[in-house]
């Protein structure tokens, strides 16, 4: 009882705090925020069944969420025109249905090999079908895209999703299902020989798996989700267009699943989540988020390889081992100067970009034609760069004291 209890209270937490998201966010910009994090959350998941569980690098994924999308606009027109007629909680099924027929399509010949082909055969499908968007009008829409009405279907038990905050709902229920099959799904032996197939495909094939196979599953499963993420899309917005089937969603999608953490289930969700933020709220503030962005990209990849998730797992032995609280000051020691530096930094870009007007930035007005502002923004960031420096040895010297395992006699492990 206690196991199944530890097993489930997970996933009740995470549908109370869906659930709950808006009680305590009630604005009309919160809510439109946290349908766009439900969109991201299901979508960089199922990238995840690709690349973090399956290893296979996709260039295209944005294919599936895009198509998923348009199918689901056109069953929307058709229930606007009374061809069909049910309520609009199963369009993200619809989408997800059409994901997972193209998928079946494109897998049959695309998971025939991994690595490098399988990447490059995925980008030249993602072009093909975002060249070919801008040629079959009927059914894309062209440049425009293809619009639909949500409030023409039957209601749902009175719910007549007219307002945000009740697609906001219905979203929340579509992730909640999506993020608990897709968990389910690696518990399976498909899953679990995704994980074999990532790490060791020769292995895999000398024990009866056939690698493709494996991966082609996979793939399905990935497009099906991804599909479904597109339905929910084209709930929220009414309509789509060409850019969401295009490289530039498909590289986005790359980032959330990346920087969230590639191979823990929870990354991508924590990954969508950031990704959203920067999106709707760093970009209200400067035009230079996106190379924000980039910058935060390149910095996970190159200090946190593992992404978001995995600097937390690191901490899961000094937190068995009761040691975490050894680290909350150096970690404020060495965070301290570090955010300094960091915000500094944002300062002299966004100084350098304004053009003859003051930079209001935290409460100082900062001149671009001052060199003195230059100056003093310079030698603070050197200070806050060198104090940095000098706290890392610390902070270094704790995390080995945290994580250091002892035998049973007491001396250290080599």
């Amino acid at each position: 009882m206690k196991t199944l209890v530890k097993k489930i209270s997970p996933w009740i937490g995470y549908l109370l705090l869906l659930l709950l998201l808006p009680q305590f966010f009630d604005s009309v910009l919160a809510v439109s925020i946290f349908n766009q994090m439900a969109i991201a959350i299901v979508f960089a998941l199922s990238y995840n069944m690709l690349l973090g569980q399956g290893g296979m690098l996709s260039f295209g994924h944005a294919v599936y969420f895009g198509l998923g999308g348009f199918l689901a606009v056109h069953a929307l027109i058709l229930i606007e025109f009374e061809t069909l007629t049910f309520s609009i909680i199963y369009i993200p099924l619809v989408g997800g249905l059409f994901g997972l027929l193209a998928a079946l399509f494109i897998g049959s010949f695309s998971t025939r090999k991994a690595g490098t082909v399988f990447a490059m055969i995925s980008l030249g499908v993602g072009e093909l079908i975002a060249a070919s968007s801008l040629i079959f009008v009927s059914f894309f829409g062209g440049e425009a895209g293809v619009s639909g009405d949500r409030t023409y279907g039957p209601p749902f038990f009175g719910v007549e999703f007219f307002q945000n905050i009740e697609i906001y709902y219905l979203a929340a229920a579509w992730v909640f299902i999506a993020t608990l099959f897709m968990y389910l799904f690696t518990q399976t032996p498909a899953g679990r020989m995704a994980n074999a197939v990532r790490d060791n495909p020769e292995r895999a094939e000398f024990i009866g798996y056939s690698a493709r196979w494996v991966r082609f599953i996979s793939f399905a499963a990935a497009g099906f989700f991804a599909g479904v993420a597109g339905g929910l899309f084209a709930l929220n917005y009414e309509f789509i267009t060409e850019e969401n089937l295009n490289a530039v969603t498909s590289g986005r999608v790359l980032l959330m699943a990346y920087i969230g953490g590639l191979g823990y289930f929870i990354g991508p969700i924590i990954g969508a989540v950031v990704l959203t933020l920067m999106n709707s709220l760093l970009s209200n503030y400067t035009e230079l988020w996106m190379l924000y962005l980039g910058i935060l990209f390149v910095l996970t990849v190159m200090f946190l390889p593992r992404g978001f998730a995995g600097f937390i797992m690191m901490h899961q032995l000094a937190w068995t081992r009761g040691k975490l609280k050894s680290l909350a000051l150096p970690y404020v020691k060495t965070g301290v100067p570090a955010t300094v530096f960091l915000a500094i930094c944002v300062a002299l870009i966004e100084l350098s970009h304004v053009e003859g007007e003051a930079l209001h930035y935290l409460g100082l007005e900062l001149s671009q034609d001052s060199g003195l502002t230059w100056a003093l923004l310079l030698i603070a960031a050197t200070a806050a760069f060198i104090a940095t420096r000098k706290t890392l040895p610390q902070l270094r010297n704790a995390w080995i004291e945290a994580n250091h395992m002892e035998d049973s006699s007491g001396e250290a492990d080599p």
